[in-house]
């Protein structure tokens, strides 16, 4: 009896191991080698884009930038937020409330021990950072948290500072 307990663990544990467990591979119109990656973009941008790591808040300049304009992936300049709805979060981070139709792709993030929706760049699965539910409720109750050094500003040709 003991011998089939034994059997019967072992198997509910390999079962949860499962490559159901296991994230696909998605492939992206963009690809590039690591060494690729890192000869195009800084050493911060890739730090973000392709080790899925975070800038300190407050320190990216696009946090306080509000000119009409788009937000593009720094790595592949896929056009990912427009500045209409861009709005100040508190957080320290760029804060959008939407992004681009088809230019997100959502994965799930356990980094921290806790599922958390991944924002990535759906033309190059770069990272940009996380969604969450605490966003404008007279929009779409949804704030993407995005680290600036995944993005590039480029200002609408419209602008003026008059």
């Amino acid at each position: 009896m003991k011998q089939f307990l034994l059997l019967l663990i072992s198997v509910v544990l390999i079962s949860c191991t499962s490559n159901a467990q296991k994230k696909e591979s998605k492939t992206y119109k963009v690809t590039k080698t690591d060494k690729e990656w890192k000869e195009i973009l800084t050493s911060d941008q890739y730090y973000i884009l392709r080790q899925a790591g975070t800038e300190r808040p407050f320190s990216s300049p696009l946090n306080k930038t509000y000119d009409s304009g788009t937000f593009y992936c720094a790595g592949c300049s896929a056009p990912l937020y427009e500045s209409k709805y861009k709005f100040d979060s508190g957080t320290g981070w760029p804060s959008f409330d939407r992004a681009v139709n088809n230019s997100i792709s959502l994965d799930v993030d356990h980094k921290l021990g806790y599922a958390r929706s991944e924002l990535l760049c759906a033309n190059c699965g770069g990272h940009l950072g996380h969604v969450f539910n605490d966003g404008p409720r007279e929009t779409t109750g949804k704030r993407h948290c995005i680290n600036g050094d995944a993005l590039v500003f480029k200002p609408s040709d419209n602008n003026s500072n008059e």
